[in-house]
């Protein structure tokens, strides 16, 4: 812990003299009020949306929920979404290299964040082919987020299938709070270019736009062996109009499009020779989204809302290309009923068209042209026990997939307020992760060797139409206190059950294959269910104001995970990686100074501790941004991250680089 007691250090070494709060500017807005310059007080007022579709203050939330504001992203020097979430406890952060991130909430992380369900302002990017968020396509301006909501815990009841571990929803400021232009660029050794443009307009109040565009080019990361494959460019643009036609209604209209070269190393596996092959090259990714919301305000504690939106992705890599196209509807109505109760119910639907392509004869989706399907309905009931103290929620999801029967999400939470300035609450929540293409619809190919009278020898997961659903039976136990004007605490622990989790099964003995030619040796294997797990943990996210100028937040995490196999389990031995792949203690430390009107000075520690499974050793490290304000319009910052050593390893054999860069916004 030396780099610990460095940073320690640096932020004692710091002039305790009291500086000024930085004038609020227009590109700095959050919400209706500058977030940089809201007390402690307010902001554990702050309304959150993901915790039940519906506004409700942060600190009454009767689950662990944590607000990453737009403040927070502009100040830790985030290029994008994945590094923001760094900012948040429980939240397992892992660059795979220049254009890859296993993410996780409370164990489980994978480079598609398999158990947590992901949105960008309510639209799903959850992909149903591999199960996950493709990390490398979602993107948006930094700027014109508002804020992510980040749930730590399951969100089926609300959100539906997929929501096991967690919820991440990005949300975007509203158009009316993105007048005028602005413009950020800037470059680095590994951030190499960078460019960001937006403009908005409107009559200022009815009727406001948006539009943006941006691109950036990123170097590959540390590779021992010389391989720089992974090498990053993209471009994207798009809009967002806002209309309130009058005091009840409310219309939501935007979109965007983005086009990408991301550097992979993929290997690929056919019947022909030379059977397996590594291959480095560009995945190019394509894609477009249109979104349109309509909301309606009957009376206080009724509203109507209805969204619906298209999604087109196009992935086509070394071994596999996929379009898929995604179309989804949503309603939600909330209804207030006597005796303190307040009702939500909704549904939605979701169809997929996909169309697969064979690149490689050893990875194959059949058929290869299909369609998805999701059909959710809920309801949920917010009972007031006692009035503005304690209140019952209980509800459920019912859901149906091609994959699955009809399937419940129940859960029930307890929240209780007994002071204005603390809240406890519990939770007992059923969630799923449904099965995906990649489970019933998939054969992957591995190669084992070539047998000495010369005949080739492989492995062949085939597709099991059985697969059932992961299933999580989960508890928890929460406390938020207000202990002073300056000082707030957020403690949360929770216990979890898994049954029916993915497993790799060998399920039966070597045979001759003839079909597909040539003859071979093939050792069959299937994804199965045949893994079970328990975790538990704490979390702990302080927060002190010690003067006006100078903020302190920290967290700490733990995390006990034991996966094993069920009885009977054909599995080969992934559950020693799966538990082995998360960290069992996560430190963080941020701390932030405002020196004078125009100068301020960020600075962040982070330990993360072993991941055996990988044989990635612990490692710290820390990031720092020096930003001057030069007049109301002009800012200049200078940001480092991954700062104490050249490189190190946070999932794999490639090194996560040190790098600078320097970064000019311009608003008007």
């Amino acid at each position: 812990m030396k780099n610990l007691r460095v940073f320690c250090l640096l932020v004692a070494a710091m002039p305790l003299v009291r500086g000024d709060v930085p004038e609020p500017d227009a590109a700095s807005q959050s919400g209706p009020a500058a977030l940089k310059t809201l007390s402690l007080e307010e902001l554990s007022q702050i309304e959150v949306t993901t915790p039940s579709k519906q506004p409700v203050k942060a600190f009454r939330t009767a689950a662990a929920i944590y607000v990453i504001t737009g403040e927070d992203i502009r100040r830790s020097g985030a290029t994008c979404i994945p590094e923001a979430l760094r900012l948040a406890p429980g939240v397992e952060v892992a660059r795979i290299d220049a254009n890859t991130w296993s993410i996780g909430i409370r164990g489980f992380g994978t480079n598609l964040t398999r158990s947590v369900l992901v949105l960008i302002d309510g639209r799903t990017v959850y992909t149903p082919l591999f199960d996950g968020t493709y990390w490398d396509v979602q993107d948006t301006m930094m700027e014109d987020i508002d804020r992510i909501e980040v749930i730590r815990g399951p969100g089926g009841t609300i959100w539906g299938p997929n929501a096991v571990n967690g919820v991440i929803n990005v949300i975007t400021k509203s158009a009316k709070e993105t007048q005028g232009a602005l413009v950020s660029a800037g470059g680095g050794n590994v951030e190499q270019g960078f460019l960001n443009a937006r403009y908005g307009g409107g009559n200022g109040d009815n009727f406001n736009y948006r539009i943006y565009g941006k691109g950036f080019t990123r170097a590959p990361e540390y590779h021992p062996n010389g391989q720089n494959y992974d090498d990053w460019r993209s471009a994207q643009a798009g809009f967002k109009m806002d209309w309130e036609k009058d005091s009840r209604d409310t219309f939501t209209l935007q979109g965007d499009v983005y086009d990408e070269e991301a550097g992979e190393s993929v290997q690929a596996t056919s019947y022909t020779q030379p059977y397996s092959q590594i291959i480095n090259s560009n995945a190019l990714l394509s894609g477009e989204n249109v979104m349109a919301r309509w909301e309606r305000t009957v009376n206080d504690g009724n509203e109507i809302h209805v969204q619906v939106y298209w999604d087109r992705t196009d992935r086509e890599g070394a071994n596999f290309a996929e379009i898929r196209n995604t179309f989804d509807v949503d309603f939600l109505q909330r209804v207030r009923l006597p005796f303190r109760q307040q009702v939500s119910w909704g549904f939605g639907a979701r169809v997929d068209p996909i169309d697969d392509t064979e690149v490689v004869s050893g990875l194959q989706f059949l058929p290869l042209k299909r369609t998805d399907y999701l059909v959710t309905g809920f309801v949920q009931d917010e009972i007031g026990l006692v009035d503005k103290r304690l209140a019952l929620i209980v509800g459920t999801k019912l859901l149906r997939t091609n994959f699955t029967g009809i399937a419940p999400e129940p859960s029930a939470r307890l929240l209780w307020t007994p002071s204005e300035n603390q809240t406890i609450w519990a939770a007992f929540t059923h969630a799923l992760r449904t099965p995906s293409d990649s489970e019933e619809d998939f054969y992957l190919l591995g190669y084992i060797g070539t047998t000495p009278n010369g005949t080739p020898y492989f492995a062949r997961f085939n597709p099991n139409p059985n697969f059932a659903p992961e299933q999580l039976n989960g508890s928890e136990l929460g406390y938020r206190r207000l202990l002073t004007r300056k000082l707030y605490v957020d403690l949360a622990g929770f216990y979890n059950h898994y049954h029916d989790l993915f497993s790799e099964d060998i399920i039966g003995s070597t045979y001759l294959e003839a079909d597909p030619a040539p003859v071979h040796y093939l050792l069959p294997a299937q994804f199965g269910n045949g893994l079970l797990a328990y975790t538990k943990g704490v979390e702990v996210a302080p927060e002190w104001r010690p003067a006006d100028f100078w903020r302190l937040r920290g967290s700490y995490s733990f995390l006990h995970m034991d996966v094993y196999r069920a009885p009977h389990s054909l599995d080969v031995g992934t559950a020693a990686t799966i538990q082995g792949s998360s960290p069992q203690h996560q430190v963080s430390i941020n701390s932030a100074f405002d020196l004078s009107k125009k100068l301020q000075l960020d600075l962040a520690y982070r330990y993360v501790s072993v991941l055996p499974g990988l044989a990635v050793p612990s490692y710290s490290t820390g990031d720092a941004r020096l930003g001057w304000r030069f007049s109301r319009q002009l800012e200049l910052s200078l940001v480092g991250q991954n700062l104490f050593q050249p490189w190190h390893l946070e999932y794999g054999p490639v090194g996560i680089r040190r790098s600078v860069y320097a970064r000019l916004t311009w608003s008007r």
